[in-house]
């Protein structure tokens, strides 16, 4: 599944870059963020707290759609801190969404 996001940069397309975990505090997910041209893709994680899920074990797809609005919001900050993080610290960046840090959960 892949769901398009309008940003300044022009159409990205959010997909599961691989298999979600799924362990006893959350579920992480691997997205990836692809320009609709194909000139750009940016990878990163996102950790959602067990508290803020509404089934135990949800669908990668369910996730990637509650999170695309808030991504469409803040994309240049979570675009620059991940090719940043790739760059610099060469790991995926890894957004986590908590009880201090909801998101849009």
């Amino acid at each position: 599944m892949a769901v398009e996001i309008r940003t300044g940069r022009g159409l990205y397309r959010i997909t599961s870059a691989a298999a979600a975990q799924v362990d006893t505090n959350g579920i992480v997910v691997t997205l990836g963020l692809e320009r609709a041209d194909g000139i750009e893709r940016v990878v990163f994680r996102c950790r959602v707290s067990r508290a803020l899920l509404d089934t135990p074990n949800p669908a990668p797809d369910a996730i990637i759609l509650r999170i695309s609005p808030w991504l469409e919001r803040e994309f240049e900050v979570t675009r620059e801190a991940a090719i940043k993080s790739i760059r610099t610290d060469r790991k995926l960046l890894e957004v986590v969404f908590d009880r201090a840090h909801p998101g849009p959960f």
